[in-house]
């Protein structure tokens, strides 16, 4: 009989031990048997599941450790079974539910059971040879070293600590190779591409199984066919209900903040951060000004341009104060490709596809020329009338002599992207997008660049833009910062032909 085949069964023959339906028999929903099916076939090493908060992952995952301990598939001698969370509270709750699961065991079984919570929590049983465990381990890389598990169970591995989350997932897979042992990834979404949960999603790897439960981004939060597809388990009573997950997306809705980017991280399974308070927009106020039909290109044009080296992007915006119309375009070297570059950076395919969406494109080899780029950047708005071009003072020498080179007669105004300047361009940006001020087509390149754009704070409270991830590239974001901002203090300013009467 196959090992999944022989988990099922053994799974749908336990009891469920809490909540509601209490007492009643467990039977696993689809999703969880095609999970099962696939992390536990024969060519497959590690399983990998991402669904939404509440979709029975911690319950899954028990039931495997409890089969797994009894020899259900597999028959080795003194099974070593270690299931590993964020925290030791995480742990603790995985490890009352096997021991509730294992409660509705034969009676001869369970006299077998010894439970131990000091000085870690255990499960050991005395049955089939003896010297049986299961084993809870909190994030520290430490306390699995010298192990050698037959089967490693990570539970909500897209939200451990960086550093001691990843030297304890490296120490538990190093362990694993000494008996042929698997490995069982379950996740909400973890909040960037760049996470290692992430990266086992998307790197495709021999012997790795995965199935993620995340709907496309830009999507309402209540959108009904997305919220079923993160939450499989709603149409088989397994955690919340449909009616339930639209009320709370549209009280997330009505709130906005931290509220909506929580329900969108943990209940729509979306890769979004839950930290919002210096994030310089949240999506869902970005996907405020995205519009399906631009207005038009009236008016003089304000452009900031944001140049980088040979690592980051160079980044081109073009706003329209008249009409509150934003373009953007990005620039990379074509050395290495942007497959490759899209792989080291963390974000997969997502540079090819701007490409293809025509949002991003290639010049010069290693490093992108400025005196060309400049010109590709004017010629985006050949024939409007610029009002100025915005940059960044601390590139102003290289910016002035490819400027001079490409024949740029528009007026040059350099910001510095400190605390001075950029506070002032941050929060002129915030207030235009939130007053209606800014119309974007949707953009991809922008999406991703405001997704990575945080704001620092010094001790006045005073911000400025800075990176949410070393390699994240928020090159757009900037150069749109800097020519809304300016288009804001246009629009300030009184006009000319404006007269005083005195009474």
């Amino acid at each position: 009989m196959k090992a999944s085949t022989s988990a099922i069964r053994f799974i749908e023959g336990l009891r469920i031990p809490e909540g509601p339906r209490s007492g009643r028999p467990l039977k696993l929903a689809p999703f969880q048997k095609q999970f099962v099916r696939g992390a536990l076939a024969e060519d497959v090493m590690t399983g990998v599941l991402s669904v939404g908060r509440g979709n029975a992952k911690t319950a899954l995952a028990s039931g495997i450790a409890l089969g797994a301990m009894l020899g259900t598939w597999d028959r080795q001698p003194k099974r070593e079974i270690l299931i590993a969370a964020r925290t030791r509270d995480q742990a603790a709750i995985a490890w009352r539910f096997v021991a509730g699961l294992a409660t509705s065991l034969p009676e001869d079984m369970q006299r077998g059971l010894i439970y131990r919570r000091s000085p870690r929590l255990e499960i050991e049983w005395e049955g089939d040879g003896g010297g049986h465990v299961i084993r809870a381990l909190a994030a520290d890389g430490k306390s699995a070293l010298g192990s050698a598990p037959t089967l490693v169970l990570m539970d909500e591995r897209g939200h451990w600590s960086a550093d001691r989350g990843d030297a304890l997932e490296h120490a538990l897979l190093s362990g694993l190779g000494k008996r042929g042992g698997r490995a069982l990834i379950i996740s909400t979404s973890a909040p960037d591409d760049a996470h290692p949960f992430s990266r086992w999603i998307d790197d495709a790897q021999e012997g790795v199984f995965v199935q993620e439960h995340r709907p496309s981004p830009g999507l309402p939060a209540d959108d009904r066919d997305s919220l079923l597809l993160a939450n499989p388990g709603a149409r088989h009573g397994i955690g919340a209900d449909l009616t339930w997950l639209e009320a709370q997306a549209r009280r997330a809705q009505a709130r906005g903040g931290s509220a909506l980017t929580t329900f969108r991280l943990y209940n729509r399974n979306e890769r979004i951060s839950g930290e919002t308070r210096d994030l310089l927009l949240t999506v869902d106020e970005w996907m405020n000004c995205e519009v399906s039909e631009l207005p038009a290109r009236s008016g003089p044009v304000v452009v900031g341009i944001d140049l980088g080296g040979s690592a980051s992007m160079s980044a081109a915006a073009f706003y329209w104060p008249e009409t509150g119309r934003l373009e953007a375009v990005g620039t990379f070297p074509t050395s290495p490709s942007l497959g490759d570059r899209g792989a080291a950076d963390g974000v997969s395919g997502r540079y090819v596809e701007m490409r293809e969406r025509g949002e991003l494109t290639t010049l010069g080899e290693k490093t992108v020329p400025v005196a060309p780029w400049l010109a590709d950047v004017l010629r985006h708005v050949a024939g409007e009338r610029i009002a100025a071009i915005l940059a960044d003072r601390y590139k102003a020498g290289e910016l002035a002599e490819g400027m001079q080179r490409a024949g740029v007669t528009a007026p040059v105004i350099w910001r510095g992207f400190g605390f001075k300047d950029g506070g002032e361009d941050c929060e002129r940006f915030r207030r235009a997008c939130f007053d209606g001020q800014v119309k974007s087509k949707p953009s991809l390149l922008l999406r991703s660049a405001f997704a990575d754009a945080v704001c620092l704070r010094d001790p006045a409270n005073n911000i400025k833009l800075a990176k949410a991830r070393s390699k994240g590239r928020i090159d757009a974001a900037s150069a749109s910062v800097l020519a809304v901002a300016e288009g804001a203090r246009m629009n300030a300013r009184p006009s000319s032909r404006t007269r005083i009467a005195w009474g």
